[in-house]
């Protein structure tokens, strides 16, 4: 399987920091803010990078850049910058379907951003497999044997 890291970052600020109730996207500049229970949370950068490269955080000092331009009363300080992984494939289609090694086993991975959004088709997909019956749309391009 053709499985890369992603690694994604953000950075969570003191809760009410920047003045936000609910998530915006800025749409066209990569990134969003999310209020959340932890704190105020921009995120949106993401490399290619492998899994023993020290973390890039001039990624997380763009994000804040962005957002000081939308947000110039904001406050900016005291946040805590993370650096995570993610499975990533290469044409960006999750895997789902059997396993060549034994058709017992069903993948489904490899959803990229879109994880919570395709999981109830994901989940559709594998219910049906696991009993034999038609799947509610083609599993062919998410089949493992496509690589």
């Amino acid at each position: 399987m053709p499985l890369d890291t992603e690694r994604g970052y953000n950075v969570t600020l003191p809760s009410g920091s920047l003045g936000l109730t609910r998530p915006v996207l800025f749409e066209g500049h990569g990134f969003v803010i999310s209020p959340l229970d932890t704190g105020d949370r921009v995120g949106g950068a993401v490399e290619f990078a492998g899994l023993k490269a020290a973390p890039n955080y001039a990624r997380v000092d763009a994000l804040i850049a962005r957002a000081r331009r939308f947000l110039p009363e904001g406050r900016f300080e005291g946040g805590t910058r993370w650096m995570g992984f993610r499975p990533s494939i290469p044409d960006s289609l999750p895997v789902i379907g059997p396993s060549r090694r034994s058709p017992r086993v069903l993948h489904a991975f490899g959803h990229g951003h879109y994880g919570l959004t395709q999981a109830a088709i994901t989940a559709d997909i594998v219910t049906a497999q696991v009993m034999g019956l038609p799947t509610p749309l083609s599993p062919a391009p998410f089949s493992a044997q496509r690589f």
